[in-house]
This record gives structure tokens, C-alpha cells and sequence, in this order.
């Protein structure tokens, strides 16, 4: 299933994607997500080319994490040639805190922030958690996973190198934008593009 939240005729929705079209529904995006069997069509189909997409949630809070050993060691590598990987790495899951108020729709443009010449991004994916989890296992991780999305990681590079030499941060070259969407997918829309336990991202 995939689920979008989106703006027609002056007003915001929740609906499934089918095809071209958008079926507005009764519920909203977590709950559709959380619980594909509630879905209950509010209307008739709406043609996507007539919609205006949203960010496809309105998060509370949002970790981006370093999940990825190639990723740490290219990140270790470009501030020192012979930097390893810190064993802490391998101890517990490395995040910061992201800004929720700085969301920007799938194809909306992204203003490039003050002072900002390097201005980078990374294709990433988000995993959006349904329900309550504190400290879970890694086993019990993915039953509070409601769905997916495409993150898109905005980065001002050479704000970002400037402010981290103080030893904490990411701040200004991190919190100005973050491109999400454009919908949720569940789980069983990733099939077809997981290999093995690694999973197809095409730009």
C-alpha cells in the first residue's frame, strides 16, 4: 500500500495511491499504514497530476542515523586517510537529532541557506515508526516499523565542516531542509527491489 498525504480543493487529505490516481480515505497516514485492512474510501479516485503532495507525515521527532559501515568509513576517512572505524560504532546506533519543522514536499525546490557554497544531499530511507518502542531488540525492531519513505538528507557541507570543529553538531548545516515522500509504502511494496538483505535505491 501506498499512502499519501496531500492538498485539493483547498483542503488536506489522507488517501491511497493507485496508479495515477489518489482514493481519499477515512483515516489518516499512520493509521492507514499501521493498519492497511481500515481502509475505507472518503471519495472517488483524484488524479495525482491534480493533487499537491505533501510530505506524507508531520513527525514529532526525526533520527537520521549512520547505519551503514562503507558510509562511517568514508566519513572517518575524509578527516584523516589512516582513521579507523571507533569500536563504539559497532556498541549502539549513531544518530542525530533532525529538525521536523524543516520538511519540504517530494519535488518542491529547497532553499539553499545563508552562506552556504557546497550545498549537498544523500539519498536515504526513513523508516516510520507506528508505535511506542524504547530500547527494543533488534528482533522486536521491525513490529514498530509502520512503513517507509524517501529521505532526502539536505546537507550545506561547508557550514557543516566549520561548526563540527567546535565537537558538536551537526547544527545550521543540517536543520534547514529535509525532502520526504512522496508517500509511505509498507513493507511488501520494497519486494521487488530487495536483494538478498540489501535493498535497490536507483537515483
Amino acid at each position: 500500500m501506498k499512502v499519501a498525504r496531500y492538498l485539493w480543493q483547498g483542503r488536506e487529505h489522507a488517501g491511497v495511491v493507485k496508479g495515477d490516481a489518489v482514493v481519499p480515505a477515512e483515516h489518516g497516514v499512520l493509521e492507514l499504514v499501521a493498519s492497511p485492512g481500515s481502509f475505507r474510501p472518503a471519495g472517488e479516485p483524484v488524479p495525482l497530476a491534480e493533487v499537491r503532495l505533501l510530505p506524507p507525515l508531520e513527525p514529532p521527532s526525526i533520527r537520521d542515523f549512520v547505519t551503514f559501515e562503507q558510509h562511517v568509513e568514508g566519513m572517518v576517512r575524509n578527516s584523516s586517510p589512516d582513521a579507523t572505524i571507533a569500536p563504539e560504532w559497532y556498541e549502539a546506533p549513531t544518530f542525530y537529532f533532525s529538525n521536523p519543522h524543516s520538511l519540504v514536499a517530494s519535488g518542491d525546490a529547497v532553499e539553499i541557506p545563508p552562506g552556504c557554497g557546497v550545498l549537498d544531499y544523500e539519498l536515504e530511507v526513513a523508516a516510520v515508526v507506528g508505535r511506542a518502542a524504547r530500547n527494543v531488540t533488534v528482533e522486536e525492531a521491525g513490529g514498530h516499523i509502520a512503513g517507509y519513505t524517501i529521505f532526502n538528507d539536505w546537507s550545506a557541507r561547508d557550514l557543516q565542516a566549520r561548526e563540527m570543529r567546535v565537537g558538536l553538531g551537526p547544527a545550521k548545516g543540517k536543520d534547514f531542509a529535509i525532502t520526504l515522500g512522496p508517500w509511505i509504502v509498507t513493507a511488501d511494496e520494497l519486494e521487488p527491489f530487495r536483494r538478498g538483505d540489501r535493498l535497490d535505491l536507483v537515483l
